[in-house]
């Protein structure tokens, strides 16, 4: 097999409203609440860095200034910790955009859909194969980042590939569901994928991940998407268009997601980040035990009044 090209562009969809996460998100972007101490799009484009990625391509609306902001040079702040001797802060600061990464913006005028986010990113892209990352999924990958055990399989097989992950069945409706065959491990053969479909309706309980590695084909087959509900333009709907001619592969990764687009999978996500933190960590835990102790007591007084 010809070596397939190398993927070094990454689109991230950043225009949602987070409605969700209202009113906290009325003036802030989603992706900017933090997990600790870094925001949850930092996290994607870390993993996106580590897994060599040089191109980030954020698709914003006119309330996501912040995002820009957090990745751009901030020479007063810098000056700053320089004049304060806080080198280690200095290092975080600059490193959240290492050098020979490169930013460009662009704007989704309104919210209609992920395939229509994804289309925005066309002229940017243009016939390279790329990654598609949704920060609202935070993964905690094991021996490597999810990104990177994608891009194994695609180095592999010159074929797109989407993470998955299984889900309880009553929660399909949540998630795009792809069917598989072939499989190989925790690699196999997409054979249908469907946009949150009901229990009874799913073929399987393989849900997608919010990762994805697409080749430009993926942009004729948006284009061809008849929006669904609220006129919004499914990926999902766009990819299913690609299997009638092309080999996807669905990867089971090895890791963990937390779904912070929601309350419980954000404060999740949260909880576990604070545990393995270097500087606070064993305080938090010990915190923990403490609360733990305390609700054990209070739950034993009201047991007996």
């Amino acid at each position: 097999m010809i070596k397939p090209p190398v993927i070094r562009k990454a689109v991230f969809p950043v225009a949602g409203l987070g409605l969700r996460f209202l009113p906290a998100t009325k003036a802030n972007p989603k992706e900017m609440l933090p997990v600790v101490d870094k925001p949850l799009i930092q996290y994607a484009v870390e993993e996106a860095i580590a897994a060599g990625i040089t191109q980030l391509i954020f698709v914003t609306n006119s309330g996501k200034r912040a995002i820009e902001d957090h990745f751009d040079d901030n020479e007063a702040l810098e000056k700053h910790l320089i004049a304060k001797g806080y080198s280690r802060l200095l290092e975080l600061v600059e490193n959240i955009r290492p050098p020979g990464i490169s930013c460009i913006y662009v704007r989704q005028p309104a919210p209609k859909g992920l395939g229509n986010a994804v289309l925005c990113a066309k002229d940017v892209v243009g016939d390279e194969p790329f990654a598609v990352i949704l920060a609202d999924d935070l993964i905690k990958g094991a021996h490597m980042n999810c990104l990177q055990q994608m891009l194994s399989v695609y180095e592999q097989t010159g074929n797109s590939v989407i993470a998955v992950e299984r889900v309880k069945p009553e929660e399909t409706g949540k998630y795009g569901i792809v069917a598989t065959q072939k499989n190989e491990g925790n690699k196999s053969d997409i054979v249908s994928i469907i946009e949150k479909p009901a229990p009874e309706d799913a073929p399987t309980n393989l849900a997608v991940a919010g990762r994805y590695l697409l080749n430009s084909d993926i942009f004729h087959a948006i284009e061809n998407v008849m929006p669904g509900a609220n006129g919004e333009i499914q990926l999902t709907d766009a990819i299913a268009q690609l299997l009638s001619h092309q080999t996807l592969h669905a990867l089971e990764f090895a890791g963990k997601r937390y779904d912070c687009g929601s309350k419980l999978g954000y404060l999740q996500a949260s909880v576990v980040f604070a545990l393995q933190h270097p500087d606070i960590g064993a305080d938090f835990a010990e915190y923990l035990h403490q609360l733990h102790r305390e609700m054990d007591i209070s739950s034993s007084v009201v047991s007996s009044t």
